[in-house]
């Protein structure tokens, strides 16, 4: 077999130690393969970087193993050109699986080019999607204990949500402040209504009338704390990641102008990306990286099904998001597309069909510079041909028993 790369190496990684697989010509034709054992700690990690760099290795491949590839990869990266494999790639021979044989195999995969390696972000990037990543989990650490909260108070009786959109809001905080302070007249309770919930408050009287005791307000001030946490924690990292993405305030500024993305957005799409888009040979590469594009599972002839493959899941989060507004939007070509697709196929393929098509267009935006050009609403029925349509609907119109005259707006 044609070997590609003549001096590399394959890391099998564990949480203790790592195997590591060198490659390189030996005497002769022959190649030479040589495996040796360290430690995850620093001091001997610094001592592989040296045997290899004195091995003359140039490509280091090692499997995506939880967080623990981390460590190595940044060590590597600045002295040796470093590959992250996908494990789903790497398959070896049942019943023979050691992790002194994976490092060796993987070695091999990497000496004759028979594996891909995974996009790895450049540290600005990584830093920024450290940020974005954590924040989303700390917003929905609150959207967690908001729901406890709702629960606490359905334990007590007190209907709350069944009367106000959100029982966090102005309003409802005013109210469950009153109760944990030892209020419990339902009266004065919906007294504190603002705007237009003072409209409801007969509905609020009966809907705070319950059994709310101290320990209902003991839970119900422990879980307002830790909302209150989390959204200064929000606050704090928004701060931060604005300062991190300003030397890709260029980027930025394209991707807002895609229906559906929004300045909040627009950085976790960044962050899981990355701005160069060069890095994916094609928009299709991007989509499919992503896992938003049918999944190929032919057989016999036959592809029983297209489901997406699993992908980025912080990505096709954002995404997921941006393709509901995005379909809400007004007189855009995304939401003519989304009608089109869920008449046929149904709303969850049509969501996924519209985060495709915001990826395409953003593949194509970054690598061009170029902001978003909208078809517009009436992109489909263009181009499909006015004729058509207006055949389709007058040919109902007359199954339907009607007799139809067509009349231009121009001449009417």
């Amino acid at each position: 077999m044609e070997v590609l790369h003549e001096r590399c190496a394959g890391i099998d990684i564990s949480k203790a130690d790592v195997k590591v697989t060198i490659r390189v010509p030996g005497p002769g034709k022959r190649r030479r393969k040589e495996t040796r054992t360290f430690s995850t700690m620093t001091r001997d990690l610094l001592a592989m970087r040296d045997w290899l760099l004195a091995e003359g290795v140039t490509l280091v491949g090692m499997e995506a193993t939880g967080i623990y590839w981390k460590p190595i990869f940044y060590l590597l990266e600045h002295d040796i050109e470093c590959w992250l494999l996908n494990a789903r790639h790497m398959k070896a021979v049942p019943g023979r699986k050691t992790d002194v044989k994976d490092a060796e195999w993987i070695a091999e995969l990497v000496e004759h080019g028979l594996v891909r390696p995974s996009f790895v972000p450049p540290e600005p990037i990584r830093q920024l999607r450290d940020l974005t990543r954590y924040r989303t989990e700390v917003i929905r650490e609150r959207t967690r204990e908001a729901q406890r909260l709702e629960k606490l108070l359905e334990d007590a009786g007190i209907k709350l949500s069944s009367v106000v959109s959100d029982i966090l809001g102005v309003s409802g905080r005013a109210m469950l402040e009153a109760l944990i302070r030892g209020e419990r007249d339902p009266q004065v309770l919906a007294e504190m209504a603002r705007g237009s919930m003072r409209g409801k408050r007969s509905v609020l009287v009966e809907a705070l009338t319950g059994r709310f005791g101290d320990h209902h307000a003991f839970l119900a001030r422990t879980m307002l704390d830790r909302v209150d946490a989390c959204t200064a924690t929000e606050a704090r990292l928004t701060e931060r990641i604005e300062q991190q993405v300003a030397p890709f305030r260029r980027q930025l500024a394209l991707l807002v102008t895609i229906p559906g993305v929004s300045p909040r957005t627009a950085p976790v799409i960044l962050a899981e990306t990355g701005a160069d888009m060069g890095r994916f040979g094609s928009a299709a590469h991007l989509a499919s990286w992503a896992g938003v594009c049918p999944g190929n599972h032919e057989s016999a002839g036959k592809q029983p099904t297209g489901k997406t493959r699993h992908g980025n899941p912080w990505l096709k989060a954002v995404l997921g998001q941006t393709a509901v507004s995005a379909a809400r939007s007004k007189n855009t070509y995304l939401a003519a597309r989304y009608r089109r697709i869920a008449a046929r196929r149904g709303k969850k393929r049509a969501l996924v069909a519209v985060e495709h098509s915001v990826l395409i267009a953003m593949w194509h935006m970054l690598i061009h510079d170029i902001e978003y050009a909208d078809l517009g609403g009436q992109y489909f029925l263009e181009r499909t041909g006015r004729a058509r349509q207006t055949r389709r609907l007058v040919s109902q119109l007359n199954q339907l028993g009607y007799q139809v005259t067509l009349q231009t707006a121009e001449a009417a």
